[in-house]
Formats: structure tokens, C-alpha cells, sequence
């Protein structure tokens, strides 16, 4: 069997279409869409108080409304690549197998690269997603590439508290971030993410504990009690999100990354809060041309095989252009707990 014949060009994007992924919170924040082009338009501001209309006499010209609070910006995608090569041995052994034992753990090999390389521009995305909620931006220097996107976030619905010592009013700060957001937005946070460890510093306040359990109660507080007590004030109940990846350091090893920052704390109402926009590649384009290819199943994500001649290898590279948009980044408060 060559490598032509098994990684055929519907072959991948048929796997890449059917293969298990691993479960991330970006795509129920900021649902997946694809998008002809490599331009996205990232409004900001969208969401706020209703503005009211005026009475007007009968035959007279309407009142002509503004676009007051909302602004577009016009960014271009991010460009995710990564690839995987396949030596002279393996494609030796590939295409003349001593055995079909042999072959089999050449071909799972095969197919674990496009997995893993799909999977990498997927981690990548998360991450995005991640930044753009904890921080209201994006700030992207990688590669020789410098993006930086403002999704326009106001500057007091951003703070540091100070949870982990002292005598903090836990309580209190939620409620007046929460305000905060009503008065401003018009929106009531009901969700708040954050980490164990800042879930670990709230379950230990004396406060809420006492406020939950009773003055009397030695009992430890468990989340799920602590969520109940936050409903019952109608605050924003709280998961966390602990989630690592590594990163490539470019010194043969890899550092470890969190998708979102230990020290965050986000509060912010139902509903999606933008997308996650995928564009077109110049690998999209030359699978267009080819007519054994159904459209319909291109994704997001586009894996292609190549091969270079000196020295001979097969290559897999996985491809993307992304990015989040977030036009509901003043809806959300953003507090990072010292």
C-alpha cells in the first residue's frame, strides 16, 4: 500500500470529520462557524441597555438612529499550522512490510499524526478563546507574527481582589462586580469561571461558609452547596476550568500552559458570548479543485500529505485560520484573585 492510496485526499477529511475530540469549553462559549475569506468583522459593544425610540407627529421625518457604543473592526484570521514527517524507513516499511503486523503499525501511526495534529490546531483555538475571555484581548507573538486585538472590554469591569488573605468581603465584591454589570449593560451575570484554587480560597471563607452552613456548622462547604447559596442570593453560580496544554518551546522540549489563567475570575450572563471563526486556506482552495473531493465534508480544519524529494519524506500538516470574535466582551467582568 503507498501513502497516496491511504491518505487520499477524502480519506482525511473524512477522518478529521469523524474522529473523537477532546471536550473543551471555548466552542459552547463561542460556537464554531465557518466563513468564506480570511478578513473577520468583530463588533464590540453589541450588547447594552435598550435606547428608546421617540414619539413623532403624524408626517413628519423619522428620528435617524445612531450606532452609539458599537464598533467594528475589521482583523484578519490567524494562520494555525503544524506538521509531522514520515522517514525513508517508515515509508519503505510502509510500502514493502515484512509482515501485516508491520504494515498496521505503520498505517496507526499514519493516522495518530493526523489526530494529533488536527487536535494541536484545536488546542491552539482554545487558547485563543481562552485569552480573549480572561482578558479582553488577544496578544499573539509567534513565529515572526505580532496581532494584538482589543475586543473592547471596559477598563472598570476589569479588577484585582484580594481573596487569598486578610479579611476579604468575598460576598461583597461578587455582588457589586455583578452590579456593576446591570447598571452598565443591562445584562445579570448568571455563570462565573474560574479556577480550583480560587474555588478552594471561597470554600474556605468564614463568611460564605457561615452564611451557607449556619454559625454553628463545622462542616467543610462543598461547590455544589456554595452554588446553591449563590443561586439562592441570584448571584452567578461558579464552575472551574483547569485545563492544560503543552507548548512547543523550540529547545526540544515543552512548557506547560494553562487555557485559562489560575488567577481569573469571570463573571458573565446566559446566552453565547461571540464565535469562534473559521476562514479559508490555500490548502481549502486546492482540494476544491479536485474533483474526487465532496465539498460538503470540508471542515475547519484541513489536513493535507506531501512529499518532499531530497531528503524523501511524506509530509501531514494540519491547517487552520481562526479566530474569536466577542461582541459581548462588556457584558463580562474579568477579576484576577491575589
Amino acid at each position: 500500500m503507498t501513502i497516496e492510496e491511504l491518505l487520499s485526499a477524502q480519506e482525511l477529511i473524512n477522518y478529521i470529520k469523524e474522529r473523537p475530540t477532546i471536550p473543551m469549553l471555548g466552542p459552547t462559549l463561542f460556537p464554531e462557524r465557518k466563513i468564506e475569506g480570511l478578513k473577520a468583522e468583530l463588533i464590540k459593544g453589541a450588547g447594552g441597555l435598550p435606547i428608546s425610540a421617540s414619539i413623532h407627529g403624524f408626517d413628519t421625518e423619522a428620528e435617524i438612529g445612531g450606532r452609539d457604543g458599537v464598533n467594528y473592526d475589521l482583523a484578519e484570521l490567524a494562520f494555525i499550522k503544524r506538521k509531522k514527517r514520515l522517514t525513508e524507513e517508515q515509508i519503505i516499511q510502509l510500502e514493502s512490510p515484512r509482515n501485516s503486523m508491520e504494515e498496521q503499525q505503520i498505517i496507526d501511526k499514519i493516522f495518530n499524526d493526523v489526530e494529533e495534529l488536527a487536535e494541536n490546531i484545536e488546542t491552539r483555538v482554545e487558547a485563543l478563546r481562552m485569552e480573549a475571555l480572561s482578558t479582553g484581548k488577544l496578544a499573539i507573538n509567534e513565529n515572526g507574527v505580532k496581532l494584538a486585538i482589543d475586543y473592547g472590554a471596559p477598563t472598570d469591569h476589569k479588577k484585582s481582589f484580594t481573596w487569598g488573605s486578610g479579611t476579604p468581603d468575598i460576598l461583597q465584591d461578587i455582588y457589586d462586580a455583578c452590579d456593576k454589570i446591570v447598571d452598565d449593560t443591562g445584562f445579570t451575570p448568571t455563570r462565573a469561571l474560574t479556577s480550583k484554587r480560587n474555588l478552594n480560597i471561597i470554600l474556605r471563607d468564614e463568611k460564605i461558609r457561615k452564611g451557607t452552613l449556619g454559625v454553628n456548622s463545622d462542616k467543610l462547604l462543598s461547590q455544589a452547596e456554595l452554588n446553591a447559596f449563590l443561586s439562592s442570593q441570584g448571584l452567578p453560580t461558579i464552575a472551574i476550568y483547569d485545563k492544560k496544554f503543552r507548548k512547543d518551546n523550540k529547545k526540544g522540549g515543552y512548557t506547560v500552559n494553562r487555557f485559562f489563567p489560575e488567577a481569573g475570575f469571570i463573571l458573565m450572563p446566559d446566552g453565547m458570548m461571540g464565535e469562534t471563526l473559521y476562514g479559508l486556506t490555500a490548502e481549502e482552495l486546492e482540494l476544491r479543485k479536485n474533483p474526487a473531493v465532496d465539498m460538503e465534508t470540508i471542515g475547519n480544519i484541513t489536513v493535507v500529505q506531501y512529499a518532499t524529494i531530497d531528503p524523501v519524506a511524506k509530509w501531514t500538516k494540519a491547517v487552520a485560520t481562526a479566530l474569536p470574535s466577542f461582541p459581548y466582551a462588556d457584558q463580562v467582568f474579568m477579576a484576577t484573585i491575589a
